[in-house]
């Protein structure tokens, strides 16, 4: 089955989605919701494209949520360090580009330990999980770190609008989901991770360096959540160190939901951007629907479990 056609049924459920949520909540379908929506889903659809990558080699990366909030913490500290009553364009990209470094040393790390040590990525990442949280709490003893009014770009990267419409977040959450179609399907590269996934040893036997394969999608998957992770810490008008909690498990959602296998080999980034919409659609429809939250992460463990099972029932075939 092609990608186009996979994509179909996914399509249909988030379509049915919004039509009963259409029916339970007045007003879901308004612009303004919708528009709200879309800036929601924008922070877990980059981390989940990202989350396809590692998922398609037949890895994962459990540690995005925690480094989304190390990030997050890095790029404030550097933005308010010495005190600053004033905006800088310098400290700005200074700390934005501290906080993409940090997120870079973390999955470059996870990736030399998955590609040398032939260790479980599981196992690593649940490990680098807890790193980047004892590191994120360490940042003030554990405290939030506010924001300086003043800052208005490093604010306006969460909650900034595009000629007073498009949220800045979904800009960027565009942008990072073209840059990722292109670079998995309309590339050399994006062909080689499928390989891997595929079957490792065949694709070692025909020249492609997994190795190398391996670390580049872990350090990419850990600058998309560094990306996440400044927005997510812009829209919050502060660096919260507990931030990111069970962000993992939504973007491992999103990917699953959208087609991409456990097993590796099979995904794609349109599909996982649709399963990021529906995963969203849920959260979002079922709050607006005073749903309990308990209830909620019920519903989400089931829509996982179909996803999962309908994958196995595929293979099979």
């Amino acid at each position: 089955m092609n990608t186009a056609k996979r994509l179909i049924p996914l399509i249909g459920a988030s379509i049915a989605l919004m039509a009963l949520f259409r029916i339970l909540v007045p007003g879901f379908l308004n612009p303004e919701n919708l528009v709200d929506l879309v800036q929601q889903i924008s922070v877990n659809a980059i981390i989940a494209f990202g989350m396809t990558f590692c998922i398609l080699i037949g890895g994962i990366d459990l540690s995005v949520g925690a480094v989304l909030a190390v990030v997050g913490t890095t790029a404030v500290y550097v933005l308010g360090y010495g005190e600053a009553e004033t905006q800088s364009l310098f400290r700005f990209f200074l700390a934005v580009g501290a906080g993409l470094v940090v997120a870079a040393l973390f999955g470059a790390f996870n990736g030399v330990c998955a590609a040398r040590t032939k260790m479980p990525p599981f196992i690593i990442t649940l490990a680098t999980m807890m790193v980047a949280r004892g590191a994120a709490l360490r940042f003030n003893q554990g405290r939030p770190i506010s924001i300086p009014a003043h800052e208005t770009l490093f604010l306006g990267l969460g909650n900034g609008r595009i000629a007073g419409v498009l949220p800045v977040p979904v800009l960027v959450m565009l942008v990072i989901l073209v840059i990722s179609a292109v670079l998995l399907h309309r590339t050399r590269f994006g062909q080689h991770l499928y390989g891997i996934g595929g079957n490792r040893e065949a694709a070692r036997f025909t020249g492609i360096a997994v190795g190398r394969a391996e670390i580049t999608v872990y350090i990419l998957c850990a600058l998309f959540t560094g990306i996440a992770g400044i927005i997510a810490t812009s829209q919050l008008y502060s660096a919260e160190p507990a931030s990111g909690a069970g962000f993992e498990l939504n973007a491992i959602a999103a990917a699953v939901v959208g087609g991409t296998s456990f097993t590796g080999g099979i995904g794609s980034i349109p599909g996982t951007f649709i399963g990021a919409v529906i995963i969203g659609t849920l959260d979002k429809g079922l709050n607006q629907a005073g749903v309990h939250f308990s209830y909620q992460y019920i519903l989400k463990g089931l829509v996982i479990l179909t996803a999962v099972y309908f994958d196995v029932r595929r293979k099979k075939t």
